[in-house]
């Protein structure tokens, strides 16, 4: 990367360059999610802010790595949702609740056996 600072405003080409997505890419997303403007100086020029390299970091995750096309990625900025990026967290977070619906329903039948046993106490 350049010697420039974090916070530095880029060229069009130098984002190209870090996120290896050509410079005509850059400017058709442009058109289709509105919440990327970078500036545009004297002839058209773009400058991107880092919010707008972060922005473009994640539209190219969404499109190249988790599969969304433009119109799905479009709903998804829009709704502000986020993917979890680890696989292996997500199945972590559905064997936690596997086991914790198995708890629930076992003390669920557990209660109800406590119910029958006091249904047939009380009717004696």
């Amino acid at each position: 990367m350049t010697g420039k600072a974090d916070d530095a405003f880029r060229t069009i080409s130098e984002v190209s360059k870090m996120l290896d997505i050509p410079a005509h890419v850059l400017r058709f997303w442009e058109t289709k999610f509105s919440s990327l403007r970078p500036l545009k100086r004297s002839g058209g020029r773009r400058y991107y802010r880092p919010t707008d390299v972060a922005l473009l970091e994640r539209i190219r995750d969404l499109l190249y790595k988790d599969g969304f096309t433009i119109k799905g990625a479009q709903k998804f900025m829009r709704s502000k949702t986020e993917l979890p990026h680890d696989l292996d967290s997500v199945i972590s977070q559905a064997s936690d609740a596997d086991n914790d619906l198995a708890a629930a329903l076992a003390l669920l039948q557990e209660a109800r056996s406590d119910i029958a046993r006091l249904k047939l106490a009380f009717a004696s």
